[in-house]
C-alpha cells in the first residue's frame, strides 16, 4: 500500500467508491474539485497495481484547528489497515501544521469508524441531528486535542 497526494485525476476513480459506501449521500465530483481547489490536504492509498484503495482529507482552519473531511476505504480493501494508515497520515500533517484540535463528523450508526477514531484519542462532543441527507442520519461530532 502506498500513500500519495490526491490529485485531480483521482476524482473519477474515487466516485465509484463514494457511490458504494455512501449511496445517495456520496460526494459529487464538484465537491472533490472544491476541496482540491481550496488547497485542503488529501491523500490516496493505492494498491500495488496503482488502483485507489482509499482516500482521506483534512481541512486546516488556522491558526490551530482542523477537520477530517472524509476517510473512505474500498470495501475489498477494508480491514487491512488502510483507514488507519490514512488517518495517521492526516494526524501527522495536522501536527506538522501546528494543529491543536482536530474534529470530525461520523455517522451515528457507523460504530466501526467510531471505534477507529476513539483509538486515536477522538472523543464525542456533540450530535448534529439529521446531518446526513437524504437518510436523515445523525452525525456524531468527535474531537481530538493535542496535549
Amino acid at each position: 500500500m502506498r500513500l500519495g497526494r490526491f490529485r485531480w485525476w483521482h476524482v473519477e476513480e474515487v466516485l465509484p467508491i463514494e457511490a458504494d459506501l455512501f449511496g445517495a449521500e456520496q460526494w459529487t465530483p464538484g465537491m472533490f474539485w472544491n476541496e482540491l481547489a481550496n488547497g485542503h490536504f488529501y491523500l490516496v492509498a493505492t494498491d500495488d497495481d496503482g488502483s485507489v484503495a482509499g482516500y482521506a482529507g483534512l481541512a486546516v482552519a488556522p491558526p490551530d484547528e482542523a477537520w477530517v473531511q472524509n476517510v473512505a476505504v474500498r470495501r475489498d480493501a477494508q480491514r487491512r489497515g488502510v483507514g488507519r494508515l490514512l488517518l495517521e497520515a492526516l494526524l501527522a500533517e495536522a501536527a506538522r501544521r501546528g494543529v491543536r484540535s482536530t474534529l470530525l463528523e461520523v455517522a451515528a450508526d457507523n460504530a466501526p469508524a467510531q471505534r477507529l477514531y476513539a483509538t486515536y484519542g477522538f472523543e464525542p462532543i456533540g450530535v448534529r441531528r439529521g446531518y446526513y441527507q437524504p437518510s436523515n442520519t445523525d452525525a456524531l461530532v468527535m474531537q481530538r486535542n493535542e496535549d
